[in-house]
């Protein structure tokens, strides 16, 4: 188990979601790590597609720049984390670190993890109604909160109906708040939730 890299063989990671592909060691004093290198291969291209070295980090494909990232500051750790994960991010990728030991000899280990990019089914939102005929003291602090479930991302959009039956749109967040209550916001309020 001396210097022995562990990690998961597969990874599955969400369609436009974020994957950790899990890759340490347990560090040991007289062992400096000196490269650590990602690489990948997939239908599109092969080869490394990050580098860390004692002069910085490296991102090498193109198609990885600004999605990728190793943690810097937990010694034994240097999982690839993946942001904004496409179909085309499937494939084999192996972490492969160097080490040098104190009288100048190097040691390499390696390991290799499948990651898998699944598509969620688009569902529709469903709203959880909250309480209805809601009474609160005026001056009272209080919100309403729109829940909804369903294929992300769910945007969310209150309205209040008018007197003329119209709506009034108040807010696009799923939480609509009030710091002090006056007679005035009585009404009939509602919540819009909507995705692709």
């Amino acid at each position: 188990a001396f210097l022995d890299l562990s990690g998961p063989s597969e990874v599955k990671g969400v369609w436009k979601g974020s994957a950790t592909l899990p890759c340490a060691y347990v560090p040991v004093k007289d062992f400096m790590q000196e490269t650590l290198t990602w690489t990948v291969v997939h239908d599109q291209s092969s080869g490394a597609l990050f580098r860390r070295d004692s002069s910085g980090d490296y991102i090498l494909l193109s198609e990885y720049r600004d999605r990728v990232s190793v943690p810097k500051d937990t010694p034994g750790n240097v999982s690839l984390h993946i942001l904004k994960l496409g179909i085309s991010d499937r494939g084999s990728y192996t972490c492969q670190v160097t080490w040098r030991a104190s009288n100048n000899s190097l040691i390499a280990r390696e390991i290799t993890t499948t990651v898998e990019v699944v598509k969620v089914a688009a569902t529709k939102p469903i709203i959880r109604a909250g309480e209805l005929g809601l009474r609160v003291p005026a001056g009272a602090r209080t919100s309403l909160t729109c829940e909804a479930t369903g294929s992300p991302p769910i945007s969310y959009r209150w309205f209040r109906s008018t007197p003329e039956g119209k709506a009034l749109l108040l807010s696009s967040q799923a939480e609509l708040a009030w710091d002090s209550l006056h007679p005035s916001d009585s009404g009939v309020y509602y919540c819009e939730a909507e995705n692709r």
